[in-house]
């Protein structure tokens, strides 16, 4: 509402409102903005035609796009929640009225727009955001702002008078005014000098008509009128140069543009491919122009999709290298981050599959990211890669001017492997390469490298422009070779009595002169040219193209007769025969051309004062032989032009395709180059990290080979199959260790021990996981504890076992002295019961004697009593 309140009802703009509309209530936006405007509100019906000064707003359920300035209302092809009707409104408008149309992000939720501003921003068109901080949900306008994609940035109330400012000083100039503005021109080519000093890059092969459109908006939104006011601004601003120079660079792009193009390359051209290479190998793919990586990535997908397909009988490895002149756009595709939006790009199916959510949008998973290294590349200075398998230049070449395009595909075709595919835009082709390269949709612009060699005998590369080479330099004298009467013989007769001839190539170009010629030809004014149709008298200039070009379609022999030259007495009558020769071998592909004349004849009754009627006559007969012969060009033109018009239309549309860079002189040297460009930094780190973890392992190893020396407790470790790990220095005074025992069994190894039952113990040890404990005896009278039990890795696995061996010698030695005392104290402790035995047994008897000698019954009673009591 605030933006539509300060628009002046004269703008002599149309403004279409796409709102996030509930599909299932009436919108009530037309009538609220009736109150804000006096412009005419219409709510969209289907094809209703957009005029000036018109304020129109898209109906509820419903997505809307332009064409030839008519709105088409469609149903929507996504399911609520997932629509993206501004960026669908915003495409189509961006693609119908090109550098006219301005898209306007207001404040929104999420960041439908972003995708189809940058649409508008590839067609020069210009993007106004409202400032986030007047915005009431700021998620639109911070989005678009991220992408840097906005070009002026205001509250809502504002932007209509930047819109209205920058419709009013933005210079449009025509092509045709282009051409001949030198001021234009010469302040064009000081831009291109202040943005190669300030970032390095030479824009001259760039097409004019880009720059001077990016200069134009540049100059509009800045509101200056005059290119030389610019050039100043950009010398007191150099901020501004690295914008001019990012719009120069014009990186739009999305995933799978063009989806027919990338469907023909997923179901036909990459099965192919993969077929007729070798399993096992490395596929190899090379992205000029990448961006922000998201066809760099949509090719890792398709990939990836067509080798899951043929796992089972193939095995592939994919490197996919992606350039880009711009090193923001290569960070940003580094990080594999994108908006949400992308949902209008990616099928559902990719988007779970390829994709990780995250609150600021979807990332690109590592197993695709893994398969593509991102570096920044100028394509016109750098090396190329090669040796590759598919190579794809999407909407890149049609920036560059035809000299660049013209070299560019061989280099395409050079950089490529026998067999390998070129991925071009659809606006794009290989031009008049048809030698090089197979289509094989040709209407996808996707073609096959054919092993035919690049015409020309060196292969041009960007910075180097070898000129191209002079059709023929001029034959010199040949020298004759002896003065036999033969040779003189035959040069008389070649002077006075053979027709004049030429000898040329196929293009004209003289190689021969045979006779007196200067009746017929004659230098021409200027730099030397020996092409004979610069250097043939005017008279017969019409009839000898005539019969050069009938000659190079049908070979055989053409003659023209009759064609008069001069004036007068001087009038002769010329008589051409042109013929295309095959013998011998050395002329095959040349023409020969033969003159010959005679003096014209007056007809019967002519001279004398000849009557008028016979004039009339004459007259007929030449204009009749002039229209003949008019005829006979105008149809061999006609057969031309039908024969050229494919390749003529081809060849201007791919005049806009780019050349390559620098021939690499060392491709391994190339590759490791381009490659080190981007994992440089990555593998520092991990040599750091991997650095650190080997000074931790040193020392862990230092302090566990300290500890098992200080317990003084031998010590072996072994592996599943009883082979030696480890020992200890203790180890080898009971077992004859020495350090090349390591991986030798345990039954190889001669020991002191007594103990022919270790390897079985050890064993069972595996077998049971249960630790076994002994005492073992050692030859030399030492005795030893052994202990064997499992040993367990970090992640609990059984690895071996480990014994250790504790000297119990005086343990065993004080054991065996207890044993001899307790032996010595029983026998003593068996004579001392034996004693007391003996004396019991005679206190019996003498107490038995005194019972006997006993009185009284009653008295012995008494005594056995007493007795029994003691």
């Amino acid at each position: 509402m605030q933006f539509f309140e300060h628009v002046p009802p004269n703008s002599g703009m149309a403004f279409v409102v796409v709102q996030h509309l509930d599909p299932t209530h009436e919108g009530m936006m037309p009538e609220l903005l009736q109150r804000v405007t006096s412009m005419k509100v219409i709510q969209v019906t289907d094809r209703t035609r957009v005029q000036k000064d018109h304020l129109y707003v898209i109906p509820p359920n419903s997505d809307m796009s332009i064409l030839h300035g008519v709105l088409h209302l469609l149903a929507p092809a996504a399911p609520r929640g997932l629509r993206l009707p501004i960026d669908f409104f915003f495409r189509s408008l961006a693609a119908d009225e090109r550098d006219l149309s301005v898209g306007i992000i207001l404040s929104g939720m999420g960041s439908d727009g972003t995708l189809g501003l940058r649409a508008i921003k590839e067609q020069a068109g210009l993007s106004l955001v409202q400032d986030p901080a007047t915005a009431k949900f700021a998620s639109m306008p911070q989005s678009a702002i991220k992408a840097r994609l906005a070009d002026i940035v205001a509250s809502a109330e504002e932007l209509p008078g930047k819109l209205i400012a920058y419709t009013q000083n933005t210079p449009r100039i025509s092509n045709a005014e282009r051409h001949v503005d030198t001021f234009l021109q010469s302040g064009v080519e000081k831009i291109v000098i202040l943005l190669r000093s300030h970032t390095g890059h030479d824009f001259t092969l760039y097409r004019r008509s880009t720059l001077y459109r990016r200069v134009e908006r540049r100059m509009g939104i800045h509101q200056l009128s005059k290119i030389g006011g610019y050039v100043r601004y950009l010398q007191e601003n150099p901020q501004e140069l690295d914008i001019l120079f990012k719009e120069l660079l014009i990186g739009v792009t999305s995933f799978f543009r063009d989806p027919a193009a990338w469907q023909q390359l997923a179901r036909t051209v990459i099965p192919a491919l993969l077929e007729s290479r070798a399993p096992g190998g490395v596929l190899r793919a090379w992205v000029a122009g990448c961006s922000t990586g998201e066809e760099a990535y949509s090719l890792a997908i398709v990939l990836t999709e067509a080798l899951n397909e043929i796992k089972a009988k193939h095995h592939f490895s994919v490197q996919i290298y992606a350039t880009d002149l711009d090193k923001d756009a290569i960070e940003k595709a580094r990080q594999g981050l994108f908006p949400e939006n992308i949902v209008a790009d990616v099928a559902p199916s990719r988007l779970t599959r390829f994709f990780v959510k995250e609150p600021d949008g979807f990332r690109v998973c590592k197993e695709i990211r893994a398969k593509v290294v991102f570096a920044p590349q100028n394509l016109i200075m750098d090396p190329p890669f090669t040796k590759l398998d598919i190579l794809c230049c999407r909407n890149l070449l049609i920036y560059l001017t035809s000299d660049l395009q013209k070299k560019l595909i061989p280099l395409f075709h050079y950089s490529l492997n026998p067999g390998g595919v070129l991925f071009l835009g659809s606006a794009e082709s290989i031009g008049g390469f048809a030698n090089l390269f197979v289509p094989l949709a040709a209407r996808e612009r996707i073609f096959r490298r054919s092993d035919a060699a690049a015409p020309g005998s060196q292969l041009d590369f960007p910075a180097v422009f070898v000129p191209a080479p002079s059709r023929a330099d001029a034959p010199a004298p040949a020298s004759r070779t002896g003065n036999s009467l033969q040779s003189v013989a035959d040069h008389l007769l070649q002077a006075r009595f053979s027709p004049p001839a030429v000898l040329v190539s196929d293009q004209g170009d003289i190689l021969y002169i045979s006779g007196r010629t200067g009746q017929f030809l004659e230098p021409a004014a200027g730099k030397a040219n020996w092409n004979v149709m610069v250097m043939v008298r005017e008279p017969l200039r019409y009839d000898l193209a005539s019969a050069l070009q009938k000659v190079r379609k049908k070979k055989g022999t053409v003659s023209v007769h009759g064609i008069k030259i001069g004036i007068g007495a001087e009038a002769r009558s010329v008589d051409l025969m042109v013929q295309a020769l095959e013998e011998p071998k050395e002329l095959t592909g040349m023409v020969l051309i033969v003159f010959s004349e005679s003096a014209i004849h007056s007809a019967p009754g002519s001279t004398g004062g000849a009557g008028r009627g016979s004039g009339r006559t004459a007259g007929q007969r030449d204009l009749e032989r002039a229209l003949h012969q008019a005829r006979e060009e105008v149809q061999a033109s006609r057969e031309e032009m039908q024969t050229s018009q494919e390749e003529l239309k081809s060849m201007n549309e791919e005049l806009q395709s780019t050349n390559e860079e620098l021939q690499s002189s060392n491709e391994e040297l190339t590759t490791s180059k381009e490659e080190m460009q981007s994992l440089n930094e990555e593998l520092q780190t991990v040599n750091a990290e991997l650095q650190n973890k080997l000074d931790e392992l040193s020392g862990t190893n230092n302090d566990m080979k300290n500890l098992l020396n200080s317990t003084d407790i031998a010590t072996v470790f072994l592996d599943n199959d009883l082979r030696v790990r480890r020992f200890t220095l203790q180890a080898a005074t009971i077992i004859k260790f020495i350090p090349s025992d390591v991986g030798r069994p345990i039954t190889d190894l001669a020991s002191d021990l007594l103990y022919p039952g270790l390897v079985e113990d050890a064993g069972e040890v595996l077998r049971t996981l249960v630790f076994s404990e002994k005492s073992i005896a050692a030859g030399d009278g030492r005795w030893f504890g052994v202990r064997i039990m499992p040993y367990r890795t970090t992640d609990n696995r059984i690895d071996g076992v480990v014994i250790t061996f504790s000297d119990i010698t005086a343990a065993k030695k004080v054991e065996a002295g207890l044993r001899a005392k307790h032996g010595l104290l029983a026998t003593h402790s068996a004579e001392q019961g034996a004693s007391l035995s003996v004396a019991l047994g005679q206190l019996e008897s003498r107490t038995s004697g005194g019972r006997s000698r006993a009185a009284r019954p009653g008295a012995a009673s008494k005594a056995a009593g007493a007795s029994g009591k003691r």
